[in-house]
């Protein structure tokens, strides 16, 4: 018997924003759709998405899972949003930087933690989201909140970039990672790109991409979508 409620895991494509792959998938004729954690705009990547009464209802427990995030950071320009897609506000010389110094700061950010998040975001001052002050040019204070990182890795470090893969708790921006990553190496940097690879027990293997999707039907879409008991 083919389930109505359940998890339609999709790779999300950079061009689209996570409210759009629900407004999507609500097209199809379901009427509770959600998602179980926020892609920026620019990132691509596993994207949990919820059809369904049964399904919906458990979106803080999935939202609530470890994630595993890859990604390049670029060293010697700032943007007020923390990566590629905001504007550039400061620039920097990071020529004194090598890769010994990327793997030794790469260390600091293991273990428990406490992070800022940053002012272009979805959290909520007053009952406003920060992303809204943000544009009206009003930065508030915004309290740290512990993150965890189990794992921090390096890779194909052509300076001023260089690739990392980042296991982390719910709740930790990646792109001030990146942001905090510039400071200790006495520099600036941003987050160039990101994908997600895994959230809780998904994997980006399992996902399926937007254009596929557009190939279904209704009943074809169903059938993919894994049962919440399983």
């Amino acid at each position: 018997m083919t389930t109505t409620s359940g998890i339609l895991l999709v790779d999300k494509a950079p061009d689209w924003t996570s409210h759009d792959v629900v407004s999507f998938i609500r097209g199809f004729g379901f009427k509770k759709v959600g998602h179980a954690g926020t892609l920026d705009p620019a990132a691509t990547g596993l994207l949990i998405i919820l059809i369904g009464k049964q399904a919906t209802r458990k979106s803080a427990l999935y939202s609530g899972q470890n994630k595993i995030y890859s990604g390049t950071i670029r060293l010697g320009t700032a943007t007020h949003t923390q990566d590629a897609e905001g504007d550039v506000i400061e620039e920097c010389p990071w020529d004194h930087v090598n890769s010994e110094m990327v793997a030794e700061v790469a260390e600091t950010f293991m273990g428990d933690q406490e992070q800022i998040p940053p002012m272009v975001s979805a959290l909520k001052h007053k009952g406003k989201r920060l992303y809204q002050l943000a544009r009206e040019g009003i930065e508030v204070e915004r309290p740290p909140r512990p993150i965890s990182i189990s794992e921090f890795l390096i890779s194909d470090i052509s300076l001023p970039d260089f690739s990392i893969k980042v296991s982390c708790s719910k709740g930790t921006y990646v792109r001030t990672i990146a942001h905090d990553f510039g400071k200790k190496l006495d520099c600036c940097a941003h987050l160039k790109s990101l994908r997600r690879e895994q959230s809780g027990q998904f994997n980006i293997e399992q996902a399926v991409d937007i254009d596929t999707i557009k190939s279904w039907d209704k009943n074809q879409l169903l059938e993919h979508l894994i049962p919440i008991d399983e």
